[in-house]
């Protein structure tokens, strides 16, 4: 197959969206298919991915107001020109919002079936970012992702809420792992040493510091006595939580095997975003043999079992965060138990799996459009 992946977010951004476009991208390469990738250009002294498996087409683009970290497309026929030159037999849209838009009109002129990848919470977003507009968000989502021959949902809290909004054809398909790079026996007891001198407890949170993240809820975590949190990612919000989380240490981003190092040298891994339309922090952490706290919301309810591989807690609520990590603090044996437990459960979620997944699901629309065309 031919296959252009138009994604919001590529390498070098470090983010879910970014993350999965490249692990598809790979896949395809490695089953011998034919991909290309367009996405925003990088910002200026950011050198594009090296490593990417495939040709990278970049349009033109301009950093969000107040998220200099997020780029936006900009118009640019370089899109749809691709797409006439690959010969796509298929348009991935990987969380189409701006760049995904336009892709999505390119391939309907063009009459080349399209698959939406529903990955960002937009009416989440929109009551952190702006206190209403979460009816227009949906509106929004409704006419993307409608136009779509298949939308495909991370999670079953996602693909419940694009059913409820009237989302037509959509159909579950969760991410990988890299059960290799993220395992046990990268724990490093020098960085321990280096990040908890007194031999405290560390609970960890890796991922964008944004204000829908809501990372200040790891403040009474701060104020556990034997406890050190360690915060692990950039973004906005980081001035204003080395304020409001006295004692933790922040490492700022971090990725490949150095990431892989940090996340098996904590004891704990606390997730506090409530708008999570998978996380793969968790499953990361999971594959790690980190217990996991996380709130009961969204993603994490696919991937934390209470009371099997970690403890969910009511969303927005810093107090049952704090309680969580503390009853795991006492109990050496349940954070063993838990961390063992969430290796186990993700060790058959491999990229390979869910990619080959997502290649039937191609090949599923394919042969419907052929079916309406014989028809």
């Amino acid at each position: 197959m031919r296959v252009v992946i138009v994604t919001e977010s590529f390498p070098p951004d470090v983010n879910g969206v970014a993350h999965c476009a490249l692990q598809t991208a790979r896949h395809l390469v490695d089953r011998g298919h034919h991909p290309v990738v367009v996405a925003p250009a990088p910002a200026p002294g950011n050198k594009p991915d090296a490593s990417a498996p495939c040709r990278v087409v970049h349009v033109p683009s301009l950093p969000l107001p107040g998220y200099p970290q997020v780029r936006v497309a900009l118009p640019s026929r370089r899109l749809a020109a691709t797409l006439v030159e690959h010969r796509a037999d298929v348009v991935h849209l990987a969380s189409p919002f701006v760049l995904g838009v336009r892709g999505m009109a390119a391939a309907a002129r063009l009459g080349v079936p399209a698959v939406a990848v529903y990955q960002t919470d937009l009416a989440g977003y929109a009551r952190t970012y702006m206190g209403a507009g979460e009816a227009a968000a949906w509106r929004r989502i409704r006419s993307v992702h409608g136009a779509a021959d298949l939308t495909l949902a991370p999670s079953s809290a996602a693909l419940n809420d694009l059913e409820t909004h009237q989302v037509p054809r959509v159909k579950l398909w969760p991410r990988g792992v890299d059960t290799e790079r993220f395992r046990p026996d990268r724990r490093d007891e020098a960085l321990r040493r280096e990040l908890a001198p007194n031999g405290e407890l560390i609970v960890g949170y890796v991922g964008r510091l944004a204000p829908e993240k809501h990372v200040e809820l790891l403040a009474g975590v701060c104020g556990l006595e034997g406890v050190r949190v360690v915060i692990v990612g950039d973004g906005p919000s980081r001035p204003g939580l080395e304020q409001a989380l006295p004692g933790a240490v922040f490492l700022g981003r971090r990725t490949g095997d150095d990431l892989a190092r940090v996340f098996a040298s904590l004891d704990v891994f606390a997730h506090t975003g409530p708008f999570e339309t998978f996380c793969q922090t968790v499953q990361e952490a999971m594959a790690s043999g980190l217990p996991v706290v996380a709130p009961a919301a969204g993603g994490p309810l696919d991937l934390v079992a209470h009371g099997h591989t970690g403890l969910l807690v009511p969303p927005h609520d810093a107090v049952a965060v704090r309680d969580a990590v503390r009853s795991l603090a006492a109990d050496p044996g349940l954070r063993a138990a838990f961390g063992a437990a969430g290796r186990a459960t993700v060790e058959g979620r491999t990229w390979a799996a869910v990619g080959d997944q997502l290649i039937g699901h191609y090949a599923n629309v394919l042969a419907g459009r052929r079916t309406v065309v014989a028809a």
